[in-house]
């Protein structure tokens, strides 16, 4: 999803979605232009990546029907991308009503939760069309989930997730983020499903990309 408008067709991304297996990109990876297919930061944004990897961030909001088309493919490609990439996921907020889902996220990540239900939220939004974008909805769903309701509710309005929100906010404005799904790279890059042309070469590139960082 763009600011104004989706950057992709919810038709395209589902069937990138079920082709399985990351397949070759139609193009050779060394056709790949900055300008076009990627853009290089004006200024480089710092990274938090280990020492001897490649920081991919993916920037996401669950309510956005492109990313959740892409998770499936996403996190299949998690699993065979190269070791040398640390990757995390970034929740976005184009304005103050995406911030609840942001908290949503990290305070699953704080109580370990998420790998259990980050699905499952994009599951309640999209398939069974729950309001998950204030404060008390998201009460309530986290309530039918088996999670303690009040350690949640604690973690939710932590100083903690406050900061990690404020923190996703800066990385997203400092890799000029203007839809969802997307992908910056290694401090220095930014590309997306309309720059690319799929996310299925979205993510080649962001292969590509993250191998040049490592060379140096």
């Amino acid at each position: 999803m763009q600011r104004r408008a989706f950057s992709l067709s919810t038709a395209s991304t589902l069937a990138f979605t079920l082709m399985g297996p990351l397949a070759p990109s139609a193009r050779a990876q060394n056709t790949f232009r900055e300008g076009k297919d990627y853009l290089k930061l004006a200024k480089p944004v710092p990274t938090d990546a280990p020492a001897g990897k490649v920081e991919v961030l993916e920037f996401f909001w669950y309510s956005c029907p492109h990313c959740h088309a892409f998770e499936p493919a996403f996190e299949a490609w998690l699993k065979s991308a190269p070791k040398f990439l640390s990757v995390r996921r970034v929740p976005v907020a184009f304005n103050a009503s995406f911030v609840p889902q942001q908290k949503l996220y990290y305070a699953l990540e704080g109580m370990g939760k998420l790998d259990a239900l980050h699905a499952k939220v994009f599951q309640a939004v999209h398939v069974e069309r729950k309001p998950l974008n204030k404060d008390e909805d998201i009460f309530a769903w986290i309530a039918q989930q088996g999670v303690d309701a009040a350690k949640f509710k604690e973690m939710y309005q932590s100083f903690g997730v406050s900061n990690q929100v404020r923190r996703a906010t800066q990385l997203q404005d400092a890799y000029g983020v203007e839809g969802v799904p997307s992908m910056g790279i290694a401090g220095r890059y930014y590309t997306d499903g309309t720059m690319a042309g799929s996310m299925q070469t979205v993510l080649k590139i962001v292969e590509h990309l993250a191998a040049q960082a490592r060379q140096g």
